[in-house]
């Protein structure tokens, strides 16, 4: 297994700012809640995000501001990717989706289909 750690990655390095599909993981210190949410949302991403709290209003902060389209909190397993198929809808904000409409979600369907009203006169 490759295994490479970098320190001091600044901020504005392209692998904080860009979507991988890879098994890699970042990791700074941040300095509140709100400073954390802000670096993330400061992305042109947002398929998944995740948090771990045991604090209510917390939570409810994350998920009130936070900009992606599948969200968790406490999530152990895949805490911050994917969803849970036949429970969720999967899809995500900004450039991981364009449509608004979460594939599987009560609206989806409709994204594929034209309405058209017939009448027949016999």
């Amino acid at each position: 297994m490759y295994k490479r750690q970098v320190s001091n990655l600044p901020l504005s390095h392209w692998l904080w700012k860009t979507e991988l599909f890879v098994p890699i993981i970042l990791v700074t210190k941040i300095g509140s809640l709100e400073e954390g949410v802000k670096l993330a949302n400061d992305v042109e991403y947002g398929l998944t995000a995740g948090i771990f709290s045991e604090d209510q209003k917390e939570i409810e902060y994350f998920f009130n501001k936070i900009e992606a389209g599948v969200v968790y909190a406490n999530r152990m397993v895949g805490a911050t990717t994917g969803a849970m198929p036949g429970v969720q809808p999967f899809g995500g904000w900004k450039h991981s989706g364009w449509t608004g409409k979460n594939a599987g979600g009560p609206y989806y369907l409709l994204s594929f289909m034209r309405e058209q009203a017939r009448t027949m006169y016999t």
